[in-house]
Protein backbone atom coordinates (compact mmCIF):
# COMPACT_ATOMS: atom_id res chain seq x y z
CA UNK A 1 0.00 0.00 0.00
CA UNK A 2 1.48 3.38 -1.09
CA UNK A 3 1.69 6.11 1.52
CA UNK A 4 0.12 9.36 0.32
CA UNK A 5 2.52 12.24 -0.22
CA UNK A 6 1.62 15.19 2.01
CA UNK A 7 2.70 18.80 1.43
CA UNK A 8 5.02 20.08 4.16
CA UNK A 9 5.63 23.54 5.55
CA UNK A 10 9.39 24.24 5.64
CA UNK A 11 11.14 27.06 7.47
CA UNK A 12 14.80 27.34 6.47
CA UNK A 13 16.75 29.10 9.23
CA UNK A 14 19.98 30.64 8.05
CA UNK A 15 22.09 33.70 8.71
CA UNK A 16 25.23 34.84 10.49
CA UNK A 17 27.04 32.67 12.98
CA UNK A 18 26.29 34.00 16.45
CA UNK A 19 22.99 35.59 15.42
CA UNK A 20 20.91 32.91 17.17
CA UNK A 21 20.33 30.03 14.74
CA UNK A 22 20.96 27.27 17.28
CA UNK A 23 18.68 28.95 19.80
CA UNK A 24 16.02 29.44 17.10
CA UNK A 25 16.09 25.74 16.24
CA UNK A 26 15.50 24.88 19.90
CA UNK A 27 12.52 27.26 19.92
CA UNK A 28 11.11 25.64 16.78
CA UNK A 29 11.44 22.23 18.45
CA UNK A 30 9.51 23.56 21.44
CA UNK A 31 6.61 24.68 19.24
CA UNK A 32 6.34 21.32 17.50
CA UNK A 33 8.55 21.54 14.40
CA UNK A 34 10.63 18.60 13.23
CA UNK A 35 14.12 20.13 13.19
CA UNK A 36 17.30 19.17 11.36
CA UNK A 37 20.50 21.21 11.58
CA UNK A 38 23.13 21.37 8.82
CA UNK A 39 21.60 18.80 6.51
CA UNK A 40 23.65 18.97 3.26
CA UNK A 41 21.62 21.12 0.91
CA UNK A 42 21.80 18.57 -1.91
CA UNK A 43 19.92 16.11 0.33
CA UNK A 44 17.04 18.48 1.15
CA UNK A 45 14.73 17.29 -1.69
CA UNK A 46 15.36 13.63 -0.77
CA UNK A 47 14.73 14.40 2.89
CA UNK A 48 11.48 16.15 1.96
CA UNK A 49 10.31 13.16 -0.07
CA UNK A 50 11.06 10.71 2.74
CA UNK A 51 9.40 12.96 5.30
CA UNK A 52 6.27 13.35 3.20
CA UNK A 53 5.94 9.56 2.87
CA UNK A 54 6.71 8.86 6.52
CA UNK A 55 4.11 7.19 8.70
CA UNK A 56 4.70 10.01 11.19
CA UNK A 57 2.42 12.99 10.77
CA UNK A 58 5.13 15.56 10.09
CA UNK A 59 3.64 18.77 8.73
CA UNK A 60 6.12 21.44 9.88
CA UNK A 61 9.88 21.20 9.41
CA UNK A 62 12.66 23.63 10.34
CA UNK A 63 16.04 23.26 8.63
CA UNK A 64 19.17 24.96 9.97
CA UNK A 65 21.59 26.01 7.22
CA UNK A 66 24.76 28.05 7.75
CA UNK A 67 28.17 28.77 6.32
CA UNK A 68 29.52 25.45 7.65
CA UNK A 69 27.75 23.79 4.70
CA UNK A 70 30.84 24.73 2.72
CA UNK A 71 30.66 23.37 -0.84
CA UNK A 72 26.99 22.44 -0.35
CA UNK A 73 25.91 26.03 0.38
CA UNK A 74 25.57 27.21 -3.27
CA UNK A 75 23.01 24.44 -3.91
CA UNK A 76 20.51 25.88 -1.41
CA UNK A 77 18.56 27.97 -3.94
CA UNK A 78 18.20 24.96 -6.24
CA UNK A 79 17.03 22.80 -3.33
CA UNK A 80 14.40 25.35 -2.31
CA UNK A 81 13.16 25.41 -5.90
CA UNK A 82 12.73 21.63 -5.76
CA UNK A 83 10.62 21.93 -2.60
CA UNK A 84 8.37 24.54 -4.19
CA UNK A 85 7.89 22.37 -7.28
CA UNK A 86 6.64 19.68 -4.91
CA UNK A 87 4.02 22.19 -3.72
CA UNK A 88 5.63 22.40 -0.29
CA UNK A 89 5.48 25.71 1.54
CA UNK A 90 8.93 27.25 1.96
CA UNK A 91 9.96 30.27 4.01
CA UNK A 92 13.54 31.47 4.49
CA UNK A 93 14.25 33.09 7.87
CA UNK A 94 17.54 35.01 7.89
CA UNK A 95 19.06 35.91 11.26
CA UNK A 96 21.63 38.65 11.58
CA UNK A 97 23.15 41.04 14.11
CA UNK A 98 25.49 44.00 14.08
CA UNK A 99 29.26 43.51 14.11
CA UNK A 100 29.57 44.83 17.67
CA UNK A 101 26.95 42.42 19.00
CA UNK A 102 28.47 39.44 17.19
CA UNK A 103 32.02 40.21 18.35
CA UNK A 104 30.76 40.56 21.93
CA UNK A 105 28.93 37.23 21.75
CA UNK A 106 32.01 35.43 20.43
CA UNK A 107 34.19 36.91 23.15
CA UNK A 108 31.68 35.97 25.85
CA UNK A 109 31.29 32.39 24.60
CA UNK A 110 35.00 32.00 23.71
CA UNK A 111 33.96 30.27 20.50
CA UNK A 112 35.96 30.51 17.28
CA UNK A 113 34.33 31.92 14.20
CA UNK A 114 33.94 29.23 11.48
CA UNK A 115 35.55 31.49 8.87
CA UNK A 116 38.33 32.72 11.15
CA UNK A 117 39.31 29.78 13.39
CA UNK A 118 42.80 31.19 14.01
CA UNK A 119 42.28 34.82 13.07
CA UNK A 120 40.32 37.95 13.82
CA UNK A 121 36.63 37.43 14.65
CA UNK A 122 35.62 40.64 12.87
CA UNK A 123 37.33 39.48 9.67
CA UNK A 124 35.39 36.23 9.87
CA UNK A 125 32.10 38.08 10.38
CA UNK A 126 32.72 40.28 7.34
CA UNK A 127 33.67 37.30 5.20
CA UNK A 128 30.51 35.48 6.28
CA UNK A 129 28.31 38.49 5.46
CA UNK A 130 29.74 38.43 1.95
CA UNK A 131 29.31 34.65 1.61
CA UNK A 132 25.67 34.78 2.72
CA UNK A 133 24.63 37.97 0.90
CA UNK A 134 22.73 36.00 -1.75
CA UNK A 135 20.66 34.18 0.85
CA UNK A 136 19.83 37.41 2.64
CA UNK A 137 18.47 38.69 -0.66
CA UNK A 138 16.11 35.74 -1.11
CA UNK A 139 14.99 35.66 2.54
CA UNK A 140 11.26 35.98 3.23
CA UNK A 141 11.92 37.40 6.69
CA UNK A 142 15.02 39.04 8.17
CA UNK A 143 15.34 39.33 11.94
CA UNK A 144 18.08 41.40 13.58
CA UNK A 145 18.81 39.93 17.02
CA UNK A 146 21.37 42.56 18.06
CA UNK A 147 19.25 44.01 20.87
CA UNK A 148 16.86 41.15 21.54
CA UNK A 149 17.12 39.21 24.78
CA UNK A 150 16.68 35.44 24.47
CA UNK A 151 13.22 35.83 25.98
CA UNK A 152 12.21 38.49 23.46
CA UNK A 153 13.62 36.42 20.62
CA UNK A 154 11.71 33.33 21.72
CA UNK A 155 8.48 35.29 22.15
CA UNK A 156 8.88 36.69 18.64
CA UNK A 157 9.42 33.24 17.10
CA UNK A 158 6.44 31.80 18.97
CA UNK A 159 4.25 34.66 17.80
CA UNK A 160 5.40 34.27 14.19
CA UNK A 161 5.48 30.48 13.90
CA UNK A 162 3.76 29.01 16.95
CA UNK A 163 0.37 28.57 15.33
CA UNK A 164 -0.59 27.87 11.74
CA UNK A 165 -0.94 31.04 9.73
CA UNK A 166 -4.66 31.64 9.53
CA UNK A 167 -4.38 34.76 7.46
CA UNK A 168 -3.42 34.59 3.77
CA UNK A 169 -1.49 37.30 2.01
CA UNK A 170 0.21 40.22 3.67
CA UNK A 171 1.57 39.69 7.21
CA UNK A 172 2.26 42.90 9.12
CA UNK A 173 4.63 43.77 11.96
CA UNK A 174 4.89 46.88 14.12
CA UNK A 175 8.17 47.60 15.93
CA UNK A 176 8.91 50.34 18.44
CA UNK A 177 12.59 51.16 18.92
CA UNK A 178 15.03 53.71 20.30
CA UNK A 179 17.33 55.52 17.88
CA UNK A 180 20.08 55.43 20.49
CA UNK A 181 20.06 51.62 20.09
CA UNK A 182 19.98 51.56 16.28
CA UNK A 183 17.33 51.25 13.56
CA UNK A 184 15.83 47.74 13.01
CA UNK A 185 17.43 46.20 9.93
CA UNK A 186 14.27 44.39 8.84
CA UNK A 187 12.03 47.47 8.69
CA UNK A 188 10.29 48.34 5.42
CA UNK A 189 9.03 51.72 6.67
CA UNK A 190 10.73 53.77 9.42
CA UNK A 191 9.15 56.81 11.13
CA UNK A 192 10.79 59.22 13.56
CA UNK A 193 8.71 60.32 16.58
CA UNK A 194 11.47 62.25 18.37
CA UNK A 195 9.83 65.60 17.57
CA UNK A 196 6.83 64.81 19.78
CA UNK A 197 6.60 65.91 23.46
CA UNK A 198 8.64 63.50 25.57
CA UNK A 199 7.10 61.91 28.73
CA UNK A 200 10.65 61.12 29.88
CA UNK A 201 10.88 64.66 31.25
CA UNK A 202 7.53 64.59 33.05
CA UNK A 203 7.49 63.74 36.75
CA UNK A 204 5.68 60.47 37.36
CA UNK A 205 5.86 59.28 33.73
CA UNK A 206 9.55 58.50 33.24
CA UNK A 207 9.38 55.06 34.90
CA UNK A 208 6.29 54.08 32.88
CA UNK A 209 6.13 53.11 29.22
CA UNK A 210 3.93 53.88 26.23
CA UNK A 211 1.43 51.14 27.07
CA UNK A 212 0.39 52.96 30.22
CA UNK A 213 -2.79 55.01 29.90
CA UNK A 214 -1.19 58.01 31.63
CA UNK A 215 1.64 58.11 29.10
CA UNK A 216 -0.81 57.62 26.22
CA UNK A 217 -2.95 60.50 27.50
CA UNK A 218 0.06 62.82 27.83
CA UNK A 219 1.32 62.12 24.32
CA UNK A 220 -2.01 62.38 22.50
CA UNK A 221 -3.26 65.46 24.30
CA UNK A 222 -0.86 67.34 22.01
CA UNK A 223 -2.20 68.23 18.56
CA UNK A 224 1.04 67.29 16.76
CA UNK A 225 0.85 63.75 18.15
CA UNK A 226 -2.72 63.28 16.98
CA UNK A 227 -1.90 64.69 13.55
CA UNK A 228 1.18 62.47 13.22
CA UNK A 229 -0.87 59.38 14.03
CA UNK A 230 -3.56 60.38 11.55
CA UNK A 231 -0.98 60.92 8.79
CA UNK A 232 0.57 57.51 9.53
CA UNK A 233 -2.84 55.91 9.14
CA UNK A 234 -3.48 57.77 5.89
CA UNK A 235 -0.10 56.74 4.48
CA UNK A 236 -0.66 53.08 5.35
CA UNK A 237 -4.18 53.27 3.91
CA UNK A 238 -2.59 54.50 0.68
CA UNK A 239 0.26 51.93 0.62
CA UNK A 240 -1.50 48.73 1.70
CA UNK A 241 -3.26 48.09 -1.66
CA UNK A 242 0.10 48.38 -3.46
CA UNK A 243 1.79 45.89 -1.14
CA UNK A 244 -1.11 43.47 -1.58
CA UNK A 245 -1.21 43.89 -5.35
CA UNK A 246 2.53 43.25 -5.64
CA UNK A 247 2.13 40.03 -3.64
CA UNK A 248 4.45 41.16 -0.84
CA UNK A 249 4.43 38.63 2.00
CA UNK A 250 5.51 40.94 4.84
CA UNK A 251 5.29 44.60 5.80
CA UNK A 252 7.29 45.76 8.80
CA UNK A 253 6.65 49.27 10.12
CA UNK A 254 9.12 50.67 12.67
CA UNK A 255 8.54 53.78 14.77
CA UNK A 256 11.42 55.23 16.76
CA UNK A 257 11.91 57.72 19.53
CA UNK A 258 15.04 58.47 21.55
CA UNK A 259 15.03 55.50 23.92
CA UNK A 260 12.21 53.35 22.54
CA UNK A 261 10.17 53.41 25.75
CA UNK A 262 7.44 56.07 25.52
CA UNK A 263 6.47 57.81 22.27
CA UNK A 264 7.29 55.01 19.82
CA UNK A 265 5.53 52.43 22.01
CA UNK A 266 2.38 54.54 22.32
CA UNK A 267 2.23 55.12 18.56
CA UNK A 268 2.68 51.42 17.77
CA UNK A 269 -0.11 50.55 20.20
CA UNK A 270 -2.32 53.21 18.60
CA UNK A 271 -1.65 51.79 15.12
CA UNK A 272 -2.37 48.18 16.13
CA UNK A 273 -6.21 48.45 15.98
CA UNK A 274 -5.96 50.29 12.63
CA UNK A 275 -4.35 47.21 11.04
CA UNK A 276 -6.59 44.78 12.92
CA UNK A 277 -9.69 46.50 11.55
CA UNK A 278 -8.36 45.90 8.02
CA UNK A 279 -7.87 42.18 8.56
CA UNK A 280 -4.11 42.54 9.04
CA UNK A 281 -3.50 41.79 12.74
CA UNK A 282 0.13 42.74 13.30
CA UNK A 283 2.97 41.11 15.17
CA UNK A 284 3.97 43.76 17.73
CA UNK A 285 7.50 44.03 19.12
CA UNK A 286 8.58 46.72 21.59
CA UNK A 287 12.28 46.15 21.03
CA UNK A 288 13.82 48.52 23.55
CA UNK A 289 11.08 48.94 26.11
CA UNK A 290 13.00 47.19 28.91
CA UNK A 291 16.26 49.05 28.39
CA UNK A 292 17.42 51.55 30.97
Amino acid sequence: MTTAVRPISFVVITGLSGAGKSFAIKCFEDIGYFCVDNLPTTLIPTFAELTARSTRDIRNVALGIDVREGEYLPHLVEALGELRRRNDSVEVLFLEAGDEALVRRYHESRRKHPLAPDGNVLDGIRAERKALAQFREIADRIVDTSTLTVHQFKDLLIELYGTPKARPGLATSLISFGYKHGIPYDADLVFDARFLPNPHFVNGLRALDGRDERVHEFIFKHAESREFLQRLRELLEFLLPFYRREGKAYLTVAIGCTGGRHRSVALVEALRPFLEERGLPPTVVHRDIDRE
